[in-house]
């Protein structure tokens, strides 16, 4: 008892002692004390776990309505912290995570194999914020590929909860992760950029990371197109003639279907070839337009017609080929003169024409070997690739497989439902998602008709008929 009674003396004695402390003695002290306040420490927890809650419960409605502050305020922190999170345990069950032990012992002369216990994961760069997305550096141990990281990209995404992971190299030891926080190409749209309207540049919808889809015709001088029945070919030739119809360039047509495709743009179209013999002809023609321009930039001592002065530039040609596949199939020895001289013309513009101004855009349902040494030899040329949903892996391994062999297998994961979603090639070199906006075909029709006055004679446009202008 008396143990007791000691020890709640002390008690009071130590409170006493508080109480009396200088410290205390603020009147502010003394105010939260007696009246019950909660520091300003407290509140600010509470506050924070408040804001997480909402942020946690609200989440869903948020990334509906404006998914890009969604992912700015929660979506992005929270991605950042599983990837630091998840990181050494995700490397070490996909094998990309090494020891500096060997796995290899030996044991009572005895060579015993096993896993090491304690590995080291990959360097993780600095995680760089994107909209809607988010990218990482990671410094690959010695002896490790891109390859092995390409391999782990789904379940890098199933592990930090995002639409897609994708892999690329672009500097010796080092991978760039780049993750999408959800697919962009759902809807189709095409941010306003100031790079539609430029001179051989159509903005025609945007890719997988949200940036624009820009084909460039000086950057990618010719380019192959592929894609099935109703898979957004067709509807991505109508947005790239769209905006180069208002553009002060000669568009010239090939459709062996009787012209139902780009019979659309007949009225902004120089020239339109819609039999076997017509395209022979019209090929004819543009071979010597180029054979003509290649003169008149010897003549000024300038490498291609971009060298040469405004006032004696030519404009710039650009060839549109539906349906390739109709002007290499021959069905007796009878076709195979024109064929052959429909291939040797196509390739010899492919050859000369990015320097020149003649620019090629070759598309069709099926481009395969089967076709010809014509067909792979043109597609050497072809620069620019897109591939939309096909039916057979032989036209897919023909667009891409020489390019991104890694992308032929993106390629035929392009379901029916996904219209215009396409794999293309990017402007460096690697591949990408994207997708084309909708132009119908009355829009592409008021298009042509609207800058019909722009449409150049075809006679006119070599150095001959320049020559004839001056004159």
């Amino acid at each position: 008892m008396s143990a007791i009674t000691s020890g709640c003396g002390a008690l009071v004695g130590m409170a006493c002692e508080i109480r009396s402390h200088p410290a205390l003695a603020h009147p502010a002290v003394k105010r939260a004390a007696t009246s019950g306040g909660i520091p300003f420490g407290v509140w600010l927890l509470v506050a924070a776990a408040v804001a997480l809650v909402a942020l946690s419960v609200f989440s869903p409605v948020l990334m509906a309505r404006a998914p890009r502050l969604w992912w700015r305020v929660w979506g992005y922190p929270r991605a950042v912290v599983r990837l630091r999170w998840t990181w050494h345990r995700l490397t070490d069950l996909q094998d990309l995570a090494v020891t500096k032990r060997p796995a290899v012992r030996v044991l009572g002369g005895v060579m015993v194999k096993g896993r090491a216990i304690k590995t080291m994961a990959p360097r993780l760069g600095v995680v760089r914020f994107r909209p809607g997305g988010l990218v990482v550096r990671v410094r690959l141990h010695p002896g490790q590929a891109p390859e092995m990281y390409v391999g782990a990209a789904v379940a890098l995404a199933h592990a930090w909860r995002v639409h897609a992971v994708r892999i690329t190299s672009v500097e010796r030891g080092w991978v760039t992760v780049t993750a999408t926080a959800w697919d962009p190409l759902s809807v189709p749209w095409v941010p306003h950029s100031a790079a539609a309207g430029q001179l051989l540049r159509a903005v025609v919808g945007r890719w997988e990371d949200g940036a624009q889809w820009v084909v460039d015709l000086r950057r990618s001088p010719h380019w192959l197109i592929v894609g099935a029945t109703r898979s957004g070919k067709s509807t991505l030739m109508a947005a790239l003639v769209s905006q180069w119809a208002a553009q002060p360039v000669a568009l010239v047509g090939i459709d062996l279907k009787g012209g139902m495709e780009l019979s659309l743009f007949e009225a902004r179209l120089s020239a339109l070839a819609t039999t076997r013999d017509e395209a022979a002809d019209l090929l004819s023609q543009l071979v010597e337009i180029a054979l003509d321009r290649m003169a008149l930039c010897r003549s000024v001592g300038a490498r291609s017609i971009w060298e040469l002065p405004e006032p004696k530039r030519p404009a710039a040609v650009i060839v549109l080929v539906d349906e390739v596949a109709e002007l290499y199939l021959s069905a007796g020895s009878a076709d195979k003169a024109i064929v052959a001289q429909v291939s040797t013309a196509l390739l010899r513009l492919g050859q000369l024409g990015a320097a020149l101004g003649v620019h090629l855009i070759v598309a069709g349902q099926r481009v395969g070997s089967d076709l010809g040494p014509g067909v792979t030899a043109l597609r050497a040329q072809l620069s620019g690739r897109v591939c939309h949903r096909v039916l057979d892996k032989g036209t897919a391994e023909m667009t891409l497989g020489d390019l991104a062999p890694d992308a032929v297998a993106a390629a035929q994961l392009i379901s029916d439902t996904e219209q215009g979603v396409a794999i293309a090639v990017t402007d460096d070199g690697t591949w990408m998602r994207a997708r084309s906006v909708l132009v119908t075909p009355d829009q592409a029709r008021r298009t042509a008709e609207k800058y019909a006055t722009l449409t150049p004679v075809l006679s006119g446009l070599g150095w001959a008929g320049h020559r004839t202008e001056e004159g």
